[in-house]
């Protein structure tokens, strides 16, 4: 039995945050934390901030700028946080309401009605609210029947999420899944944090997947494999439990923290064998591989992952980056990557989608077009 991706679908918030932008507002912050604390600074009592810029941005990370939800609270030097309006019980959640936007565009995509759909997989870094599901209340706006559930994998959400919808169809369970990745990364960004601040940024995507497609723009899943490995470096202890420890919830740990040497030399290898061995079980070399649709959380690492599979330097057709544009959307970047770079494939061309992260984790799906 044959499982298809038919359709994809993808939100962009309206506003943007150039580094300049950024840039700007964090040595704002700094420059009034080092005056508010010179007395302390120079007795040695507090070590004083160091300035971030545009270049240090870009060549750290390959971002250039990001979307966001809100770019006013961010920007905001007595804020820096997003300023994001409490929804009512009885309103959509902003995370289902960006998740129905993609959907829809993945259902015109696939040719597909949401009454089509069995089931919806909400799969992100992370969730608005431990219940009622998001994915429940995406079905419920789309009026699914069938079921509905969500899940987090960090950045590897989407693969995991494909995963586990492809699996429930081969099984029999559904026939057509859909998969979201509703990602506002800015919310758990410390925007007071030089080696951080510009890392991420806010998007949604959307997958169909079903069973023996006819749709020509479709492609077919050839395989799916997942991995994991138990790993501090990239870490958020906000939780339900906090209150209970009577931890500050404005805490640095409370919000996204990592050691970004460390997770670059351990990661980087892990994906590479993860991709060479998922590719050697498929009987597939990558010789046959047309693209290579990566995580965007750093060009540095997506360049030498790419270069140690291919035994070269890629070319952009081969290693598409998004990221300059998007910043790290968690889920979302591969997807966004794939959404945006996949109609020149023609018939047979085969490509993988693999993201990687927190966990860590690593996910790939090796696809084929019709």
């Amino acid at each position: 039995m044959s499982v298809y991706i038919s359709g994809t679908g993808l939100f962009t918030p309206k506003e943007f945050i150039s580094n300049e932008e950024l840039v700007k507002s964090f040595n704002s912050y700094v420059e009034q934390f080092n005056q508010e604390n010179k007395t302390l600074i120079e007795e040695g009592e507090v070590e004083p901030l160091t300035p971030s810029s545009t270049e240090f941005i870009k060549k750290a990370s390959g971002i250039e700028r990001r979307y966001v939800q809100d770019k006013e609270g961010i920007l905001d030097v007595s804020r820096m946080r997003p300023k994001l309006k409490e929804r009512s019980n009885d309103e959509i959640s902003i995370l289902a309401e960006m998740a129905i936007d993609a959907s829809n565009q993945a259902l015109s995509e696939a040719n597909l009605e949401a009454s089509d759909i069995d089931a919806v997989i909400c799969g992100c870094a992370n969730l608005q609210r431990a219940y009622p599901a998001i994915a429940i209340e995406i079905q419920q706006e789309l009026d699914i029947s069938g079921y509905a559930y969500d899940m987090n994998v960090a950045c590897s959400s989407a693969t995991f999420s494909i995963q586990n919808a492809f699996n429930d169809i081969q099984s029999g369970v559904a026939d057509r899944v859909l998969v979201v990745n509703p990602e506002i990364c800015s919310g758990h960004l410390n925007f007071r944090d030089r080696d951080a601040h510009f890392i991420f940024g806010d998007a949604c995507t959307a997958v169909v997947l079903e069973r023996n497609s006819e749709n020509n723009k479709a492609f077919k899943i050839l395989g799916t494999k997942l991995q994991t490995k138990f790993s501090n470096n990239i870490r958020n202890n906000f939780g339900f439990l906090n209150t209970s420890e009577d931890s500050d919830p404005h805490a640095a740990d409370k919000l996204f923290i990592q050691k970004g040497r460390s997770v670059f030399k351990e990661v980087v290898p892990m994906v590479q064998a993860h991709i060479n061995d998922h590719l050697q079980s498929l009987d597939l070399s990558t010789d046959q591989i047309k693209r290579l649709w990566l995580h965007q959380a750093n060009l540095s690492m997506n360049q030498l992952i790419a270069k140690k599979l291919l035994g070269r330097e890629p070319n952009r057709e081969e290693m598409p980056i998004i990221l300059n544009e998007y910043a790290n959307t968690s889920s979302a970047g591969s997807i966004i990557a794939f959404h945006k770079y996949k109609e020149d494939f023609l018939s047979d061309d085969i490509g993988v989608i693999s993201s990687f992260g927190a966990g860590y984790s690593v996910g790939s799906v090796v696809i084929q077009k019709v």
